[in-house]
């Protein structure tokens, strides 16, 4: 059994139980109010400090990650996006990592298929992080409109194309039956659930998988399944959760009544998974615009990369190593480039 995705579990279960009892004595405004405000005061200056610290790293040479031929002679064809030697073509190159993460989808899995070695696509774990990484956006941009009064209509239309089961009459947001299911909740539980699934499952990926690699998966787990609740199981006062949401983006925080104890699960979980980005792998969402292997063109040929700071150093030439040890190479019979004769009769 594998103590580390089961430690990261209890970690989720015991933060679970600590909101969940936590509101249900009387602590709505420490988990409310204060923990979210300190989370995103734990974010904005973590995640300033790591992008400044990554900004200020110096990068003499050109490293460069390339997955094609550069640039050379005019009858030799250039991968422009794969080994751009342009700033249009390291843009590219950077838009489709972010928009479709090219990179993964050329990843290769390696297999031993009767006695041979072979190579294989990893495509569903490309499906599964579009999936996951989309499906998050939609969500997060979904619950703008708890943070904002009026709903901008770029939202509202976003939730419309999200949605389904949705019947409306007469008057906008009158439904019947079921409220509208939306789809990016679904598809982000799944995805976690899979993403999850497959670093226990797979012998190779379970064994360079870190409890770091479990928790934040477990987490927005929790934060999807605790949201699917509020929604579809266990209702909550969406007029007081928006004058709740509303009090803490305008600095006049309030706590209604009639709040679940779900959503303070719910914001909690969400808390603890703003405060733990910065310090966590999640920080690749800045880290890939800051990598030099994404951000740097393959000019290499073009260009001589001389590292600036440089500062001149005692070396010892080929030429002195043989002038001070050349009896002694000889007697062990090491080729030199010049005889002991020839060597005295330069010094004279």
């Amino acid at each position: 059994m594998n103590k580390r995705y089961l430690f990261a579990f209890l970690v989720v279960f015991v933060l679970f139980l600590a909101a969940g009892l936590g509101s249900a004595v009387g602590l709505q405004w420490l988990f409310g109010v204060v923990i979210p405000y300190a989370a995103v005061i734990v974010f904005v200056a973590g995640f300033a400090r790591k992008v400044l610290n990554w900004a200020a790293s110096p990068v003499p040479f050109a490293i460069p990650t390339t997955g094609g031929q550069g640039r050379s002679f005019d009858w030799i064809p250039q991968a422009k996006i794969d080994n751009p030697s342009g700033g249009w073509g390291v843009l590219l190159r950077l838009l489709f990592e972010v928009l479709t993460f090219r990179s993964l989808f050329r990843n290769t899995r390696m297999r031993l298929k009767e006695e041979k070695i072979a190579y294989q696509l990893e495509i569903f774990l490309w499906v599964g992080a579009l999936a996951f990484h989309y499906a998050f956006l939609t969500v997060l941009l979904r619950h703008t409109r708890f943070f904002l009064e009026p709903t901008p209509g770029c939202i509202q239309l976003l939730e419309t194309l999200d949605s389904f089961f949705r019947v409306e009459i007469l008057y906008p947001g009158i439904q019947f039956g079921l409220p509208a299911v939306y789809l990016s909740g679904f598809v982000l539980l799944l995805a976690v659930v899979y993403l999850t699934l497959r670093r226990i499952l797979i012998p190779a990926v379970r064994y360079v998988s870190l409890v770091s690699d479990y928790f934040p998966l477990l987490l927005i787990f929790g934060i999807a399944l605790s949201g699917i609740l509020m929604r579809y199981v266990t209702k909550v006062d969406i007029r007081a959760v928006k004058e709740l949401t509303l009090g803490l983006v305008t600095f006049r925080p309030t706590v209604p009544e009639g709040i679940g104890a779900v959503f303070y699960i719910h914001l909690f979980l969400v808390s603890v998974l703003i405060a733990y980005f910065p310090y966590s792998k999640l920080m690749h969402l800045g880290g890939i615009f800051l990598s030099p292997t994404r951000n740097l063109r393959g000019d290499t040929r073009a260009y001589r990369h001389v590292n600036p700071w440089n500062y001149p150093v005692p070396v010892h030439t080929y030429e002195e190593y043989e002038e001070e040890f050349r009896e002694k190479m000889i007697e062990a019979g090491l080729p030199v480039e010049k005889e002991l004769a020839e060597a005295a009769q330069e010094k004279e």
